[in-house]
């Protein structure tokens, strides 16, 4: 991840606009090219929750895609690709009743981030992903009701779970 380039930095020189979807823009289309040009998984981290929390606000992709812009919208394959590469080593994963604060070279993805970085790593055959996952979801049933971003996580893992089963009727021997 870059840490000579910050969103912070990138929000405080946007100029105040008068339209507040254009300064978003800007500073999406920021992160954007630096995810592009550069692969950075920390901006691409930032640009799905951007893309989820405009989906919350605002109800739907087209009109997230019209306040981003055309083709800036992260969709499926750019969020598996980011989360087969989150370094999960260096995710911080506060627990119930954890007081301490991350170290320095810490990430720290938003809850339903980390439970599609599990999920692509158990469909890989990643064994201790999997029971990651499980205990990540038994955690996150208690919590369910109350956060927006669970439909994400939910539609995620059905794409997920799509995209295998072709390839698993493909591989079926012809009678």
């Amino acid at each position: 991840m870059r840490v000579d380039a910050l969103l912070a930095d990138w929000r405080g020189e946007a100029a105040v606009e008068r339209d507040p979807q254009l300064r978003e823009r800007r500073l999406y289309g920021s992160a954007w090219n630096a995810y592009l040009e550069e692969g950075d998984y920390g901006f691409g981290l930032w640009c799905w929750h951007e893309c989820d929390r405009l989906q919350n606000a605002l109800g739907s992709v087209r009109e997230v895609t019209r306040v981003l812009g055309n083709g800036r919208y992260l969709g499926f394959s750019h969020r598996r690709v980011i989360a087969e590469k989150l370094p999960m080593e260096r995710v911080y994963r506060p627990r119930k009743g954890d007081m301490s604060t991350p170290r320095t070279d810490a990430i720290i993805p938003a809850g339903y981030q980390v439970l599609c970085a599990y999920a692509v790593r158990a469909q890989a055959g990643d064994r201790r992903a999997a029971a990651e996952l499980e205990i990540a979801l038994t955690d996150y049933e208690d919590r369910r009701r109350e956060d927006p971003f669970r439909a994400h996580f939910e539609t995620f893992r059905k794409l997920l779970d799509r995209q295998r089963e072709p390839s698993a009727a493909s591989s079926a021997p012809a009678p």
